[in-house]
């Protein structure tokens, strides 16, 4: 197996006819994934096995009048099928990558507290931990 892994642009939109099962937590729609790709700072690096897309990796670039530029890595998903093979830590630093080139000096993220996995992967990249809680509002 053979793993490519390629950041995204808006041309790149066709390339997601084929997603693999738990890869996005929905499915893709055409008209949300060109309004992603078309918006400044959203990056998304995603990882192809054939023309199969087996992991997406998405983040948007945050700046701030106070703070240094900063990176909110918003999602992480690995298909079911390829789950524990270095898909996500590739992705991560493609990501990372990206976010540094585009100025980026920190990086963000918020994932539960019991998924050992995630934790395990953001620990490898030598994350802090930290103890907020985090709280989601519908609009």
């Amino acid at each position: 197996m053979t793993i490519i892994y390629r950041r995204m642009t808006q041309t790149d939109a066709p390339l997601l006819a084929n997603v693999a099962a738990d890869v996005f937590d929905e499915p893709v729609r055409p008209d949300r994934l060109a309004a992603y790709l078309a918006a400044p700072g959203h990056l998304m690096v995603l990882a192809f096995d054939g023309d199969s897309v087996v992991g997406q990796c998405v983040g948007v670039v945050h700046h701030h009048p106070d703070k240094v530029t900063e990176l909110y890595v918003d999602e992480v998903g690995t298909g079911s099928a390829y789950l524990r093979q270095g898909i996500a830590s590739a992705m991560l630093t493609e990501l990372f990558a990206r976010a540094r080139e585009l100025g980026c000096k920190e990086a963000r993220l918020g994932t539960e507290l019991d998924n050992d996995a995630a934790n395990g992967l953001y620990r490898r990249f030598g994350a802090d931990e930290d103890t907020i809680k985090y709280y989601e509002f519908k609009l």
